[in-house]
């Protein structure tokens, strides 16, 4: 699927030299989704919406390359019906969710620790600097990436460094087979669990540690999710189950399950009081239970804990994430805003300095999304 539209586009870089020649900051919009996402930025909106379509889409050759307002449900659409996905499955978090936003907030979902995240999937971009210069970065096949890769340095700079205009993607097919399982264990039963499994020639495609605190007793579950060769989840499913004494879900009623994880609508996301927080800390997989009284929810092997906790928790959240080896990130604020509370962890001198010298670079007057990410 082909899309016929003008090559250039001119009325975003118009807006952006003239924003630069006014020192008028900006706010990229797409779908408007993740604004919640970073710290506040205050600016003239610059819309995507406007510069939509799938450029060029070649499935034998696993590519496809999207303007930046292309809504995500639309080209995952064009993709299913070639048998193929986004196999970091990325959060959409409202129907308005687009490609750029994608790219720029380099979320994915819970496949994430098996499939890989945003940037291991994107081939090459244009976007537009400080300057209003429409550059291109990448290619749209794997051998043209070389070199320091400044299309992935796009994945995740939340819109910092300049206006993803363009971007080409690798899509994998879809898997063959799936299937959920679903065990009842405590949190450090089901890391121990996942270490074992994740250790053995499994099919292992993501997973999710639970427990619903709204509800009284409520039971402690671990799901698990299989994807791959028919024969290999099956052959899975059946030594999982012998091993830990969990049951097979039907895929049909768990797959909107899921989506709800990957878009944060399960009720452990819904059920939190307002002035509570949500945090999400990164950490490596092996990495204990964590000493804090708060609600969690485990993601990717045990790489991703969510929980609710308030914004004066801050310190010790971050105190404790580091010393497992990560750190942590204010997700949502509650109700007040959080406004005391850096949203990012301190980067690293090194990390800083290359940080500064990328955004100087690309964006000389500080136009784009200034301060989004602290």
């Amino acid at each position: 699927m082909n899309a016929h539209v003008e090559a250039e586009p001119a009325q975003l870089v118009d807006q952006i030299r003239a924003a630069s020649a006014a020192g008028t900051p900006l706010r990229i919009v797409g779908g408007d989704t993740k604004r919640f996402y970073g710290e506040p930025v205050q600016g003239e909106p610059l819309s995507t919406t406007a510069w939509a379509g799938i450029v060029n889409h070649e499935p034998t050759e696993l590519v496809i390359t999207v303007r930046a307002g292309t809504p995500l449900a639309d080209v995952e659409a064009v993709l299913a019906e070639r048998g193929q996905c986004l196999p970091f499955e990325p959060p959409h978090f409202g129907e308005g969710s687009t490609v750029g936003g994608m790219v720029a907030a380099g979320l994915a979902g819970p496949a994430r620790a098996t499939a890989g995240g945003v940037r291991d999937f994107v081939l090459g971009c244009r976007f537009i600097n400080g300057r209003g210069e429409l550059l291109t970065f990448g290619g749209q096949v794997m051998k043209n990436v070389a070199g320091y890769d400044v299309s992935r340095v796009m994945a995740g700079s939340m819109g910092t460094l300049g206006l993803i205009t363009d971007v080409s993607l690798k899509v994998l097919p879809a898997a063959p087979a799936e299937a959920t399982l679903v065990f009842t264990l405590n949190q450090h039963d089901a890391l121990e669990q996942l270490h074992r499994w994740g250790g053995q020639p499994l099919p292992l495609n993501a997973s999710c540690w639970v427990r619903d605190d709204t509800q009284p007793d409520a039971p402690e579950l671990l799901f698990v999710r299989l994807r791959g060769a028919v024969a290999a989840v099956e052959a899975a499913c059946e030594r999982m189950l012998r091993e830990a004494g969990g049951q097979r879900m039907d895929t049909a009623q768990a797959a909107p399950d899921w989506a709800a994880c990957r878009d944060q609508s399960l009720p452990f996301f819904a059920s939190a009081s307002p002035e509570l927080c949500l945090w999400r800390l990164s950490l490596p997989q092996t990495a204990p239970v964590l000493d804090l009284p708060y609600a969690q929810l485990v993601e990717w092997h045990g790489a991703q804990r969510w929980l609710w906790a308030p914004a004066a928790a801050v310190a010790k959240l971050r105190a404790v994430a580091a010393a497992a080896g990560g750190h942590a990130t204010l997700f949502r604020a509650g109700a007040d805003g959080a406004p005391h509370v850096r949203r990012f962890d301190a980067q690293s001198p090194a990390v800083e300095a290359i940080t500064r010298r990328l955004r100087t670079e690309f964006d000389p007057t500080g136009v784009f999304s200034p301060g989004r990410m602290g």
